[in-house]
Formats: structure tokens, sequence, C-alpha cells
């Protein structure tokens, strides 16, 4: 559906409430926004309905050994799209973006904890015939990811709502989580009514479940907001050379930047990757010459316009 509504403060102040917790109940974000339970609930429910926002749940693959990849591919014009797509549904694909006029494809993958994810990576892409060029990266240091747009709350109205998260602890996941986490990759605020019914489990197994992933950093949720929402046109992703005794401060100074979204350190020809979001063209050329030339270090830079997002953090967007 269209996005069709402007944010307004309150809205600014679920979506950031959210983002720190998509979990919350709609009662603790009510007492910390001052507003009543219903209105907050019917915020969100009515810009998830135009598509502007949703909570999404996803698997946090380095606890179970897997290496994020980010991989770049090139295909005939006429079948980069519907590449795009196939990646997109894919459970170990994190992320999918259209690039550089719509022929080249950017998407991250998680590999290496099972045998299926390896074979995408190695086997699958190069052999599909409109897949022209690839390049996989090994994600080797991440120096900022995924981070939000929308910070209106204060210190103290943030810790009401945050999450308290407990000590790591070793997660084996059965058959019924994965039932379940199949649900919340769709709508991370699924009830319990919903997971129990895909799961199999009882509401309150359900309820002491979710508590144990999280508390294990085992399942994570986040925000899925277009940033056209809040006033940014112009994405594009960064591939960088950068003189090696100079990496880590240049990947300092990016993550630094409010334009970086992500940034991290990979292998390959290219040493480090920027994902990165401006208000429009002339400011996304401002930043690239005014705040990344001047790095000390930096020895090239690739920038690619991002044309359509197909998946982001982890679930499919038709």
């Amino acid at each position: 559906m269209a996005i069709t509504s402007a944010l307004d403060a309150l809205d600014y102040a679920l979506v950031h409430a959210l983002q720190i917790d998509g979990r919350a109940s709609f009662r603790t974000i009510a007492e910390v926004l001052g507003a009543s339970e219903h209105t907050v609930a019917r915020r969100y429910r009515k810009l998830r309905a135009q598509g502007v926002l949703r909570v999404v749940g996803w698997l946090n693959g380095q606890r179970f050994g897997r290496t994020a990849w980010s991989v770049r591919l090139v295909c005939t014009p006429d079948a980069a799209a519907q590449v795009a797509e196939a990646l997109a549904r894919r459970d170990d694909t994190v992320w999918v973006r259209l690039l550089s006029g719509g022929t080249e494809i950017a998407c991250g993958v998680q590999a290496g904890g099972d045998q299926d994810g390896d074979a995408l990576l190695l086997k699958k892409l190069p052999r599909t015939p409109r897949i022209v060029a690839m390049s996989a990266h090994a994600t080797l240091h991440m120096f900022a990811g995924w981070r939000s747009r929308v910070a209106v709350l204060t210190d103290e109205q943030a810790e009401r709502i945050r999450h308290v998260q407990q000590h790591e602890k070793e997660v084996s996941l059965t058959a019924q989580d994965h039932a379940m986490l199949r649900v919340l990759a769709k709508d991370g605020r699924a009830g319990y009514g919903e997971l129990a019914g895909a799961s199999g489990w009882s509401h309150t197994t359900v309820r002491r479940r979710l508590d144990e992933l999280r508390a294990g950093d085992t399942l994570r949720f986040d925000v899925e907001i277009p940033s056209q929402t809040l006033g940014y046109h112009a994405e594009a992703w960064l591939w960088m050379k950068i003189e090696p005794s100079a990496l880590a401060s240049v990947g300092e100074a990016m993550a630094a930047h409010p334009e970086a979204d992500v940034v991290a350190a990979t292998t390959g020809p290219t040493n480090l990757m920027a994902g990165v979001t401006c208000r429009d063209t002339r400011d996304l050329y401002r930043y690239l010459t005014e705040r990344v030339a001047p790095l000390h270090g930096v020895r090239e830079l690739e920038t690619a316009p991002v044309i359509r997002t197909v998946k982001r953090v982890g679930t499919f967007l038709p």
C-alpha cells in the first residue's frame, strides 16, 4: 500500500519507543509518552496498515557461528528484479537492495552455520545464467550497524521502555522455535495466541521461550520504516579501499557520521563498506566530498545509489 501520511510528534515518539523495544506493550509506551493506550495502539495499527511501520523479529546468526557476507551481483537488465525478489524470499538473506539503475544487486547473507547457506553463497549464485558477475565480502568488524534516524525520547523515557538484557547463554533451536520465528519475521508484535498456534506450544510456553531467546541475544527486534517517510530521499552503498593502517580510524570516523547507517570492515578488493542515507542527491554529494573524501587513508571510493529496497531487516517487501 502506498504511504500517504506524514508523521507527527506522537508517531515519531512511537517509532522511537518501538526501536528501543519492538515488543514493548502499548500500555508501557502510552505511560511513557503521556498518551492513552487506545491512542497508541490505534496509531500503530494505522501506520502498519499504511505500510509506514513494521516491527520484525530476526535471528542473530552470530550466536550460531554464522558469518555475515555482503554479496554484489551484476545481472542482465531484464533479470535483476526477479533475482532480487527470489533472493529476498530466502531465509538466509538478511537484506536485499537493487542498485545502480536496476542492474546490480547488493544483499546480506548469513552463511557457515548450515550447509544451505553455504550452497547459496558458493554454488547457486555463480551458476545462475542471468548473473554475469559476483563478488562476496565477509564482514570482519562492524563499526556501526543499522542505526535509527528517529531519536526523540529522553534518556529517562528510553530507559523505562528498554528491554532488560540478561546474560547470554547457549540456545538450541527446535522446530517449534523456527515456526515461531517465521511468524515474527513477518510481524514482530504477533500475539501469543498466533505464536502458540504456529508453534503448537501453550501461551505460557511461548512467553517463556520468547524471554529465553531475547535474554540469550538470539532473537532481536527491529523497526522497518522507509527512509522517505522520515524525509530522506538519497540512499547509497559505498565500497572503499582504505590504507590498512587507517582502516580502524576511517571506520570509526564514518561510524560517527549521522549519514552512515552501517559501516563495516570486509574482505575482498575493497576493505570498507558503508550504507548511507541523505536528504537528497545534493546532500549526498556534499557528504562524499566534504565528509568522506578528506578522511586520511581513503584511496578509492565507489558509490552505488539504492534504487529499491526489496528486503529490509530480514523481511521481503513486495
